[in-house]
Formats: C-alpha cells, structure tokens, sequence
C-alpha cells in the first residue's frame, strides 16, 4: 500500500531552496519515492483548519519506504538546508 509524505512549505530563500530541491530528488527517488505534485499551483477550496502555501506530496511504494527516506543518514544533511531556507508542515500518511 502507498504512503505519500506531504510537505506545505514557505520559502525564505528561493535561491538556496533550489540546492535542496536538486539535492532531495536523488534520495527521494533511491527509496522509491516519485514527486505527484511539487509545487504546482493551489486553487484552495476551504481553508478552516490550515491555509496552505506550496505544497510537495511525494509518493512511496510503503509507509516503511517514506519512514526510511524521511529518517535517512544520506537525507539529513539536505533536510538541514530545508530547515535553514524554508518553513515547513511535513505529514507521512498511509495510502489506501
């Protein structure tokens, strides 16, 4: 069953946000993760719990795969740079 990791992010720093940006898609990928969506446009439709302002939903093959990326040794240095350029909500959620 797929698990998705779902990101709302608000860049601080465009510029050093695309170092992530290139840096992640390896690791993503190494753990069978595929972007569905990565910063696309957002027509919101209700907004009563959160207002969301890019949103990334990544598609694992399991919940252990997005767990295993999230968690990673090779991530956490690029995740560090996430932190240092952008503000973020980042949810794991099992598939159906």
């Amino acid at each position: 069953m797929s698990a998705f990791i779902i990101v709302d992010t608000k860049i601080k720093d465009a510029e050093a946000y695309e170092e992530y940006k290139s840096l992640a898609r390896p690791i993503v990928e190494k753990f069978g993760g595929a972007y569905r969506t990565r910063g696309g446009d957002i027509e919101i439709l209700e907004s009563d719990l959160w207002s969301p302002t890019r949103i990334v939903i990544v598609e694992f093959p399991d919940l252990e795969s997005a767990k295993q990326f999230a968690n990673s040794e090779e991530y956490a240095p690029v995740q560090a740079i996430r932190h240092a350029n952008a503000e973020c909500t980042l949810i794991i959620v099992d598939g159906m």
